[in-house]
């Protein structure tokens, strides 16, 4: 099985957009491609974080989408010979648009349908994968080892709630923040997330993973489930470079709790909002709620 790294220069930048972002994305083109037959694959640079595989155009065309599925930030798109599997990066996007429609910069893969559309990749700084599976996709060396998903889904049957939380963090020193942003416990609680859910959930994200009750850990999952559910229901959140696949903006950032709001008022009790770096990523929280 192919060993899939990070270049050495990129592996200490964590990716965007976060779950929300990419559930969005998903249910914005699925429409468009179900039952639609790719005619051509239209690849202008192939150098992503991993290379786009240099017979796509051969295992992809003739194909057509029966489901568009998603894995953690990972998207599969489902024909009968494999699975397309793309991630969006840092500040990748993906669009249905007319296949006319001249490439922008930074527009750097097309695939063409039947339909006279193409679904287009968008992604300035490359750090998004265009990637062929003929056998499962959920064996995939990026995705064999992601932890649950924390809303409901129907490609992974794997337990998220609070007393797996609780079990899986006995012993760990690290801070819970860190830990629930980790994939391999529970896939998409992004920095932005895992800053609001802790906040309604009353936890103080310095605190240590393997000090946190059962009980609080409860009150964390529906905490992490709930904040995600928000944020798709919004759009996902916009703080840099992301829009959903008709091009506009996600607009949970204007029902954000902590994260970016240093020196504002919490909305619960009045007081300062803080903020600490930590790990190289801004650490938001409230010093009266959150404890």
């Amino acid at each position: 099985m192919a060993r899939f790294r990070l270049p050495p220069e990129r592996r200490k930048i964590k990716p965007m957009p976060e779950l929300p972002e990419v559930e969005t994305t998903r249910r914005g083109i699925q429409a468009a491609l179900i039952g639609h037959t790719v005619t051509k694959v239209i690849v202008r640079e192939p150098r992503l974080r991993w290379p786009v595989p240099t017979n796509l155009d051969r295992e992809l065309c003739g194909q057509t989408f029966t489901a568009i599925k998603r894995r953690g930030k990972y998207l599969l798109l489902e024909t009968a010979a494999g699975h397309l599997i793309i991630h969006l990066g840092m500040s990748g996007s993906l669009r249905t648009i007319d296949a006319s429609t001249p490439p922008r910069p930074h527009d750097h893969v097309d695939i063409v349908l039947d339909n006279g559309k193409c679904l287009r990749l968008h992604d300035p700084r490359r750090f998004g994968a265009v990637l062929w599976s003929c056998d499962d996709p959920l064996r995939h060396p990026l995705l064999v080892k992601l932890g649950p998903e924390p809303i409901t889904s129907d490609i992974d049957q794997q337990v998220f709630n609070g007393d797996y939380l609780y079990d899986r963090s006995r012993g760990r020193r690290r801070a819970v923040r860190e830990f629930i942003m980790d994939s391999h416990t529970v896939v998409g609680v992004g920095n932005i997330y895992a800053n609001e859910a802790l906040f309604v959930a009353g936890i103080d994200p310095r605190r240590g993973a393997g000090r946190v009750s059962r009980q609080r850990y409860r009150h964390l999952a529906t905490a992490i489930t709930d904040t995600l559910t928000r944020a798709i229901a919004a759009g996902g959140t916009t703080l840099r470079d992301f829009s959903n696949a008709d091009g506009d903006p996600g607009y949970f950032q204007q029902t954000l709790h902590v994260y970016a709001r240093e020196g504002k008022n919490c909305r619960n009790c009045g007081n300062k909002i803080r903020r600490l770096v930590r790990g190289g990523r801004s650490l938001f929280y409230c010093p009266r709620c959150q404890h």
